[in-house]
């Protein structure tokens, strides 16, 4: 893949000026600054029990998290950041990454926008940049994150800028009939589709009333600095609340139709097979649904035994954007006990899509091998499942798995 230098002058941090020719170093550095302050201001650290204050012992799990150094990947053994390090982000792509021409400037990267609107047209990326801009914090999960121990960090915690898609597709006049936005990729793969190869970019399709949400962006910064090219770089979509399969990288077209799209990446994979029991016992039925809004989820990340003899467990918390209600967490085979849920640090900024933190204090523990576990509950009433739930247990296909994770610890 070729690398190009990146412009920095075309990335604007949050504060600076929204025109990309009128950067000046000083603007960077006052973005720089409120950036800084920002993520300083953003960290929960100990006031969220997310990390080990003077006095205090990590007490390391039984069942470590498995970790591939050459594969980025949250480990939650080091949370402590609400907002997640780029580069500790997963990375998944199903066709080969796209070779960008190095005589390609980002800011001319271009963006197809076709179908049934009145004003077809292609967008540069400056041209984007040129629009309203805003910056949301929304949690990036991946369809299969959970599906083993092996593949639990699939997960980051993001601060995303970049442009809203309602109004471009507004200004460029959707037709009556329009009824599903189709995103495609530069990433491409010859298919076999009823026994005939098909050139193929990865799409993902959205429906119209979705798309045009204030919070599916087209993004070109994370975290106050360019996408990184494994990410999306110039340009991907995001939508909040759903799962990455549909944050589409490298985008290079939207297209809008008049009826459902059914490409492979919607209805042949990432198609979740899940078993229905009915009252007659030996009737069960298998429904299939595509992977799309994230699920009810918690995670035991971090113990600590703390000075008064006390162990803290913590984690993190999240959902498709639906409020959560409360998370619980179960020592050994007792009751379930309520978790302090803490309130999220963003200073005013859209928080709807990103996790929460919580922790849980362990009054006095006794010494030996003991299990923990954590549930999250929404206010629509989903709790996240046990792994012998029917949710789980009668769920064919490994995506959206979201059951509860019980962690070992040995207390001295």
């Amino acid at each position: 893949m070729v690398i190009f230098r990146i412009p920095w002058d075309l990335f604007p941090l949050q504060g600076c000026p929204v025109n990309p020719s009128r950067v000046s170093r000083r603007d960077l550095l006052r973005g720089s600054v409120a950036l800084a302050a920002y993520t300083l201001a953003s960290r929960p650290l100990r006031a969220f029990g997310l990390e080990p204050a003077p006095g205090e012992v990590l007490i390391p799990f039984l069942d470590p998290q498995p970790y591939d150094p050459k594969r980025p990947m949250l480990r939650w053994a080091n949370l402590k950041d609400w907002v997640t390090d780029a580069n500790d982000l997963y990375e998944v792509s199903h066709y080969p990454k796209p070779t960008i021409d190095p005589a390609t400037k980002p800011a001319d990267w271009k963006i197809e926008f076709t179908g049934y609107l009145r004003k077809p047209t292609t967008l540069t990326l400056a041209d984007l940049m040129k629009r309203p801009r805003k910056t949301l914090t929304a949690t990036l999960e991946c369809g299969g994150n959970g599906s083993n121990p092996g593949f639990s960090g699939a997960c980051g915690n993001i601060r995303w800028t970049g442009t809203p898609l309602g109004p471009v597709l507004r200004d460029l006049g959707l037709m009556q009939r329009s009824q599903e936005i189709v995103f495609y990729g530069s990433d491409e793969k010859v298919e076999k589709i009823r026994d005939r190869d098909f050139p193929q970019n990865f799409a993902r399709s959205l429906p119209l009333n979705h798309a045009l949400q204030d919070e599916v962006m087209l993004v070109w910064a994370h975290n106050g600095e360019p996408l990184k090219e494994i990410h999306g770089f110039p340009v991907r979509l995001i939508v909040p609340g759903w799962f990455g399969i549909a944050w589409v990288k490298w985008l290079k077209r939207v297209d809008v139709l008049d009826r459902r799209f059914m490409g492979k990446w919607m209805a042949r994979e990432y198609v979740t097979i899940r078993g229905e029991e009915r009252e007659d016992p030996k009737t069960t039925n298998w429904r299939e649904t595509s992977v799309c809004n994230l699920c009810c989820k918690s995670v035991t990340a971090r113990a600590v035994r703390r000075p008064d003899g006390s162990i803290r467990f913590s984690g993190a918390a999240w959902s498709d954007g639906t409020t959560l209600k409360s998370v619980e967490v179960k020592l050994d085979d007792g009751r379930w006990e309520p978790a302090t849920l803490e309130r999220k640090p963003a200073r005013g900024r859209d928080t709807k899509y990103t996790w929460s933190f919580w922790h849980y204090d362990w009054k006095h523990p006794t010494p030996g091998d003991h299990s923990v576990v954590a549930r999250a509950t929404d206010v629509d009433g989903r709790v996240q499942p046990s792994a012998d739930d029917p949710a789980i247990k009668n769920k064919a296909t490994y995506w959206e798995a979201n059951q509860q994770w019980i962690r070992k610890l040995r207390v001295e």
